[in-house]
């Protein structure tokens, strides 16, 4: 008699474990593995040992240092992150058919989004219109794994598997503490901080947007601190270790001890409306319309913190 799974059109794997598995991959150690997923480490074998026995292979080595994908295992590991991503958009479409009318509208720290969603809910006044505040490493992840449906943001944004309208430019600012140099200047230019050194951020086009890295001439600009927090930046400008560019947006929001000044000879920023390039969702197209009508630049209301 043929083997019941094989006749369905392939082995019966569960999603959970293959959760258990990247999560394992991803730490490189079963304790921390464990603590993550907020398991016992012997459940956790056991449950890495479950799956390896359903598909056949060995997946993971322990060493004295760790553990270690084997062959195979660096082998399923994209393929199974890949899975768990299509289980999650099966889900969330699953969803969203059941239920048209709801979407989740993402923002950026000193990007209003009001005015759009106020008129998105004044035209579709059945739907389940929701707002969320993203900080600027969840942005990717936030529509990816359907966390929200659209997201108001700045680039630079990696655009994979995402649809980006551009709503505005928006001028780019020199932070500086009160008593800088430059403080209280009509406007300034890349030489004027020729010296000066810029927080780093973790992420490389991040850093080579908002740094200007390289300079039009070729040179680097100076490195200042590895900074993984905005508050940390600030903190590191109001104590005199560094300047930072950044979008015009933050002088509404900006400490008492730092002040903005216009930077005059690079290009300026772009605010956009990123969404999921496959979401068929009605009410994104609606927003898209809303979110370019409303949303046009700091003179229309879409500086400061949001509120919807």
């Amino acid at each position: 008699m043929p083997d019941s799974h094989a006749s369905a059109g392939g082995p019966d794997l569960d999603l959970r474990l293959i959760r258990y598995f990247t999560v394992v991959a991803d730490h490189r150690h079963f304790g921390r593995a464990a603590a993550a997923l907020h398991l016992a480490q012997p459940h956790l074998s056991r449950q890495i040992r479950r799956l390896e026995e359903q598909m056949g292979v060995r997946l993971l080595d322990r060493t004295p240092k760790g553990t270690r994908l084997t062959e195979a295992g660096a082998d399923f590991l994209p393929r199974a992150k890949a899975l768990l991503r299509s289980a999650t958009d099966a889900l969330a479409y699953a969803r969203a058919a059941a239920r048209p009318s709801r979407i989740t509208i993402g923002y950026a720290t000193d990007l209003i989004v009001t005015p759009a969603v106020r008129e998105l809910r004044r035209r579709h006044p059945e739907a389940d219109v929701r707002t969320l505040h993203l900080g600027w490493k969840q942005i990717p992840t936030a529509l990816l794994e359907h966390q929200v449906d659209a997201v108001v943001t700045r680039l630079p944004l990696s655009t994979n598997q995402l649809r980006v309208t551009v709503l505005y430019d928006e001028p780019r600012v020199l932070v500086v503490p009160l008593d800088h140099r430059l403080a209280g200047r009509e406007s300034i230019s890349l030489d004027d901080i020729a010296d000066e050194p810029l927080p780093r951020m973790p992420d490389p086009a991040w850093n080579a947007f908002w740094r200007v890295d390289p300079r039009p001439d070729g040179s680097r600009a100076p490195d200042g601190p590895l900074v993984d927090a905005i508050e940390d930046k600030l903190e590191l400008i109001a104590a005199g270790q560094a300047v930072s560019i950044a979008p015009a947006g933050v002088r509404g929001n900006l400490r008492a001890d730092l002040t903005a000044v216009p930077v005059e000879d690079i290009e300026p920023g772009r605010v956009v409306l990123a969404t999921r390039a496959d979401d068929r969702n009605r009410l994104l197209t609606a927003f898209r319309a809303s979110a370019k009508a409303h949303l046009v630049g700091p003179d229309a209301g879409v500086r400061g913190r949001a509120v919807a």
